[in-house]
């Protein structure tokens, strides 16, 4: 399909990512930062404990979703406003999705949707940072993602990565660790699980010629390495960071349990069919299934959650409509639409929805009117976001926008105070201090306030 992004919105999506997980190469691993440091006395500190979000699968709609073709429609709008699609009732009197959604209407009272989101920047990598981390660029400091906070606060969970992107997340601005160390980077799984149960994860099989027992011989041998180099080093750092890399990895490696939250291939047919993969073709009978895109990456998702993982991130296709809006989402809504809800459904079935988030997460919204080119262009002062389970309210779309979708009509969402209620979901204070180089205490989220009309 013809790509109809703008040139920053292409260049945001090809820059090179890090590969920060590699058994047998990760000596090429660079360093960003020495230690950090938590001077207590400067530092504003709040214990994180796990609240009602145990894990979080944040699904990333790079390019910007149209509230108008999405979560909130407005067919009364004149017609240049309005868009080419219809709608679809919920289950929730006065309610409605578009026509592209079907799915999620009949699970809207399984969702919470605010429609009412601010932001206040208008370019794909600025705003894409800014929804990742939760503040606004800066030419200062580099600022860590949510992904990486978390890691930073809660680490490893049953020998799973405390931050796992599907396929990766690193290439994307604002989806690194900023000011934090690499360590606590996203493990990018490097293949995509759309295929199926050819998916293989990279390096989490040893090399050929090397058994677990030679695999053990290794890692003790490294170990009395590393422990004389710490006693010659003055500032251990760099070590130290490279040893959680390389724990992780024998970790993952040598554990069973891990290894089968990876394997695709232990997912019946039917419940591959249920997520949409194998479906949705590109041109109809032929081309890349979208299903299996969508639907092989939630599903991947549910199993590492399942099996302990506490963040999950996962793009999803391109959706900077500027032209042929119409034929983008005709042909990549579908496929999202049926694995979103057939991800929350699952997850609500096996009693997991209440301590799983589920974060839909895109730069900014289109502008409200249809532009010359059947296409809408960037608009970031209001949109609709949506969200599932963690601790949410269920069957809640809150908030509202006026006639044209051209600013909120009632109940604002900055996107600061976003941030600050999934923070809260998931047991972090987002007025926390976290040190930067320098001794400089950050803020996790500046100025946010948790939004507790959409916490149960």
């Amino acid at each position: 399909m013809k790509n109809s992004g703008c040139s920053d919105f292409q260049q945001t999506n090809r820059r090179s990512r890090r590969d920060i997980l590699r058994v047998g190469s990760l000596a090429g691993v660079g360093l960003t930062l020495g230690n950090v440091y938590r001077v207590e006395a400067a530092q504003k500190w709040f214990d994180s404990k796990e609240g009602t979000a145990k894990s979080v699968i944040q699904i990333i709609l790079p390019g910007g979703i149209a509230a108008q073709e999405s979560w909130n429609p407005q067919p009364e709008s004149p017609l240049e406003y309005r868009g080419p699609f219809g709608f679809v009732k919920t289950k929730i009197p006065g309610v409605i999705l578009s026509e592209l959604m079907p799915e999620q209407a009949k699970i809207a009272d399984k969702m919470c949707v605010v429609r009412s989101v601010v932001g206040n920047i208008p370019d794909h990598g600025l705003a894409t940072y800014n929804m990742i981390t939760g503040q606004k660029p800066s030419q200062a400091i580099k600022h860590p993602s949510v992904g990486a906070v978390v890691n930073h606060e809660f680490g490893p969970r049953n020998g799973l990565p405390g931050y796992i992107g599907v396929p990766t997340v690193e290439n994307l601005p604002g989806g690194g660790t900023g000011y934090l160390s690499d360590k606590y980077g996203a493990f990018g799984v490097g293949g995509d699980p759309a295929q199926g149960d050819s998916f293989q994860v990279r390096d989490l099989s040893l090399p050929n010629g090397v058994d677990i027992g030679a695999f053990d011989d290794r890692k003790a041998i490294r170990q009395l390495v590393n422990d004389q180099f710490r006693k010659l080093e003055s500032n251990p750092a760099a070590l130290e960071t490279m040893d959680s890399y390389y724990q992780q990895a024998y970790t993952m490696i040598s554990s069973e349990a891990v290894r089968n939250a990876f394997d695709m291939s232990q997912e019946p047919e039917n419940m591959k069919e249920r997520y949409g993969m194998g479906k949705f073709l590109e041109r109809g009978t032929y081309g890349k299934s979208f299903g299996s895109e969508a639907g092989g990456r939630m599903l991947l998702a549910r199993r590492l959650v399942e099996a302990g993982a506490r963040f999950v991130s996962l793009t999803y296709a391109g959706w900077d409509t500027h032209v042929q809006l119409r034929e983008v989402y005709q042909t990549q809504m579908p496929a999202f639409d049926h694995a979103i809800a057939a991800l929350i459904n699952d997850l609500d079935e096996r009693g997991m929805l209440d301590s799983t988030l589920i974060w839909v997460a895109h730069e900014f919204g289109r502008t409200p009117k249809v532009n010359a080119s059947a296409g809408r262009d960037h608009w970031s002062r209001v949109f609709s976001m949506a969200m599932a389970g963690g601790g949410l309210n269920r069957g809640q779309f809150y908030g509202s926008v006026d006639a044209t979708s051209s600013a909120p009509a009632n109940d604002p969402v900055p996107l600061h105070d976003l941030h600050s209620t999934i923070y809260k979901l998931i047991g972090i204070n987002s007025q926390k201090e976290l040190m930067a180089p320098g001794d400089r205490p950050i803020e996790i989220v500046n100025e946010g306030k948790p939004v507790e009309a959409l916490i149960a």
